[in-house]
């Protein structure tokens, strides 16, 4: 290419990127594909999406380093919110109102109490803004079952180092905070032998590929670890949490549990072993990691709780259980997933945008709607900050206006 045309190439992005600044739009690197073959290989095939829209993209998100400690404050600092609304829902007795469970209500507080019970292994926070000039606000807390590791870990890493970047230039150590946040788990429980056993319900490769990362965590951090489906590990109040090795021909129990079939699913398809667990961890069979308390955190009636304890905080938005008045808001009920049962809700109190789902029947909160930062394309963009002990890792999903299964996941490059 001549040298002229080069000038006049890097004088149009960087035009580009200062029109782009003062829209307010998102700034997006282009990159080659992903390894296709390596994750084929260890059977992530859902990343790569062949018969659909790719869910990894082939862009990644422009963010500066001042953004990067935004994000890296705003997480840390909602996380002591959490703990503190968590505690006034315990002192206030909030938890039917919350949604929780009746049969896992006893659980849940001796979990916060409990020293041995209490250790939260991560969390994903949801969030609005913090890049295209955009101030961030919490969407919500997904702490118990947080899916999107192998992507935030791994994925985007290797994006990465395959388009010649380094990888400091991502805000990314969640596989080195999830080996710390193991270690500390040992250290806290200094007379249990390390055994982890981690299920997941049979027939859902993304929960397989995220079991996976925790497994190689786990076992960084000095864990024998085996991965087992959940209708194949067994419950005993007298033994604990045990499988059968067949190879062995001999029962296994483990000392530590954690598993992706959240708890509120227990409580309602399960309430035997909702009972069976609320004693194992009583009488200290096994610790669950993450723990029951984490319900307080799931439960979206929190969101309100944050907002009476904290009015007009920064960091948050309006939120109530009963609708806004004059606002547009976001209807969401207490334990929805992937966009399921959102409605949006314009400013005269009509809906605007509505998903379906299995959850209707639950109670709701009206949380003030605030606008994503968009591309060019109009994609709308929501930032995923993973808390394991602090904040350790980024990544974006974009979508449409309620971002659900079919969003897509988009890394991140820092630059500046």
């Amino acid at each position: 290419m001549a040298p002229d045309l080069l000038e006049a190439e890097v004088a149009f992005l960087e035009a580009l990127q200062d029109l782009l600044q003062e829209d307010k739009m998102i700034i997006l690197k282009e990159v080659n594909t992903l390894p296709e073959n390596q994750l084929k290989t260890i059977g992530w095939n859902w990343l790569i999406g062949e018969d659909t829209l790719p869910y990894v993209t082939n862009q990644m998100v422009v963010v500066s380093e001042k953004e990067v400690q935004k994000y890296y404050d705003a997480t840390n600092e909602l996380y002591e919110m959490f703990v503190k609304a968590g505690q006034y829902a315990i002192d206030k007795n909030l938890l039917d109102k919350m949604g929780i469970p009746k049969n896992l209500q006893d659980l849940v507080k001796y979990t916060w109490e409990d020293d041995a019970h209490q250790w939260h292994l991560y969390g994903r926070f949801d969030l609005a803004g913090g890049i295209a000039g955009k101030p961030i606000k919490l969407i919500e807390f997904n702490a118990n079952t947080a899916t999107c590791i192998p992507e935030t870990a791994v994925v985007q890493s290797a994006q990465l180092v395959a388009n010649g970047f380094n990888e400091a230039y991502q805000f990314n150590s969640l596989f080195e905070a999830l080996v710390e946040n193991f270690n500390r788990l040992r250290d806290k429980n200094p007379n249990l032998d390390a055994s982890l056993l981690l299920s997941g319900m049979e027939g859902y490769p993304e929960d397989d590929a995220n079991l996976a990362v925790l497994a190689e965590a786990a076992r960084e951090a000095g864990f024998f670890v085996t991965i087992e489906s959940i209708d194949k590990v067994e419950f005993s109040i007298e033994e604990g949490i045990f499988r059968f090795d067949s190879v062995r021909n001999q029962y296994e129990n483990y000392n530590f549990w954690f598993t992706l079939v959240p708890w509120e699913y227990i409580a309602w398809d399960e309430p035997e072993l909702a009972q069976t667990l609320t004693q194992i961890i009583i009488q200290n069979k096994a610790i669950v990691v993450n723990p029951a308390y984490t319900l307080l955190f799931q439960s979206k009636y929190i969101l309100k709780i944050l907002w009476d304890l904290f009015p007009k905080h920064p960091l948050l938005l309006a939120t109530s259980d009963k609708p806004l008045p004059n606002k547009k808001q976001v209807e969401k009920v207490f334990f929805g997933r992937e966009g399921a049962n959102v409605r949006v809700i314009n400013e005269s109190g009509n809906t605007q945008t509505w998903r379906g789902g299995e959850y209707e029947n639950q109670g709701k909160i009206y949380q003030e709607f605030v606008d994503f930062p968009t591309d060019l394309a109009g994609n709308l963009y929501q930032a995923g900050v993973f808390f394991a002990f602090e904040a350790c890792g980024l990544g974006f999903r974009r979508g449409n206006e309620i971002l659900d299964n079919q969003a897509q996941f988009c890394g991140h490059l820092v630059e500046g």
